[in-house]
């Protein structure tokens, strides 16, 4: 049960046409409000349950047939969109972002090895993780495919002695890790570019990117694999970790595409293994996080509600309530519209990676109560 209240009439019947936009417009304009967080959770969890459950109206089958038509379409990524997409979501101040996050300002998933763990503690073990999957030696030449602030590519260079290339299209995040390098004295193992990853021309004995295939879009998926296998060596080793669905294909939220993430999706893995194959490369292992973002959403929410005074004063109240939305959707994609986040091992020599995981076991057996190193 969840209790709303509607206070335009004007919003009732765009519901009944485009809910979804419908909705977070109403929640950003105040004409949709909650008594308290605990509604809004339940009021979006039984929207997902009916939508889900029940045939819709003929307009909304006809809106979804649409966007779901025009996929390919909507994420057409030129090189000049990817970076109009990129500001439009990163290019805010770093400040509000260090509101909510950790330190390393690690804005994707963590994982929890203990369902008490702290995001830092549970964002480290996501490092670690990581790390132990590339099989990573001293020396080696590591790209870092939209490295966001840097915090994935420092800890690579701090932990393991590799020398780390990190590329961005946000130019706020360039600076940042650039600042983040030299106040922590690895720049000389750690550089940034403002680079497309398709611009990249030179070779990495191990390629990663975490969050960053959701903005590739579906029509360069082809391109985006074929590129990795191209700056690869001849014993390299990838790991892409990006969100993706259990269900069927289908298109994100149009309020998604129009206030927060412009031409992203999380794609099936049915979208992704064939132009996987198709670039000569070799699947090595994939796993499937399930109930580790619900965790890190809810500490980014705690966080968040914390800060939500000093967030109004960077911005305004209708971009609270703007990501107070996108914070709690985001939860319930994950609780009940079968998101989960793939982490896909790949390789030019399947031989490249050990046996199946049986590596991992001595990561694993040093985490002592599952604190990553």
């Amino acid at each position: 049960m969840a209790c709303v209240k509607i206070t335009e009439a004007a919003l009732i019947p765009r519901l009944l046409t485009n809910p979804q936009m419908a909705l977070g417009e109403g929640y950003m304009a105040g004409a949709l409000t909650f008594p308290s967080d605990i509604d809004l959770r339940h009021f979006l969890q039984i929207a997902v349950r009916s939508s889900q459950g029940q045939r819709l109206p003929l307009p909304m089958r006809l809106a979804n047939r649409a966007r779901i038509r025009a996929k390919g379409l909507m994420q057409w990524n030129t090189l000049a969109a990817a970076r109009r997409r990129v500001a439009h979501h990163y290019d805010i101040p770093d400040e509000f972002y260090a509101m909510f996050m950790e330190r390393d300002l690690q804005y994707t998933c963590a994982h929890y090895a203990r369902p008490d763990m702290t995001l830092e503690e549970a964002q480290g073990t996501k490092m670690a993780l990581i790390a132990a999957k590339l099989c990573l030696r001293p020396g080696m030449r590591v790209l870092d495919i939209g490295c966001g602030w840097g915090g994935l590519a420092l800890y690579l260079a701090r932990h393991h002695g590799v020398d780390v290339t990190g590329v961005t299209l946000s130019e706020v995040q360039l600076a940042a890790a650039r600042a983040r390098a030299e106040a922590e004295g690895l720049a000389d193992r750690v550089s940034f570019r403002l680079q497309d990853y398709r611009h990249v021309p030179d070779r990495f004995d191990r390629v990663v990117s975490v969050g960053m295939m959701e903005h590739v879009g579906l029509p360069q998926y082809q391109p985006y694999f074929d590129k990795i296998g191209e700056i690869l060596t001849v014993d390299g080793l990838a790991l892409i970790h990006f969100i993706g669905r259990t269900s069927p294909p289908g298109v994100l939220s149009p309020w998604f595409q129009k206030y927060i993430f412009p031409g992203g999706y999380a794609p099936a893995l049915s979208e992704v293994l064939p132009r996987l194959e198709r670039s000569g490369l070799a699947l090595c292992d994939v796993e499937v996080w399930r109930g580790h973002y619900e965790r890190t959403l809810r500490h980014w929410q705690e966080r968040f509600r914390a800060e939500e005074d000093r967030v109004q004063e960077m911005f305004d109240a209708r971009f609270v309530r703007m990501w107070w939305w996108y914070l709690m959707a985001s939860e319930v994609s994950f609780t009940h519209m079968h998101h989960v986040v793939f982490q896909l091992q790949i390789a030019r020599d399947p031989l490249t990676v050990p046996q199946p995981r049986a590596y991992l076991a001595p990561l694993l057996a040093g985490w002592p109560g599952g604190r990553a190193p």
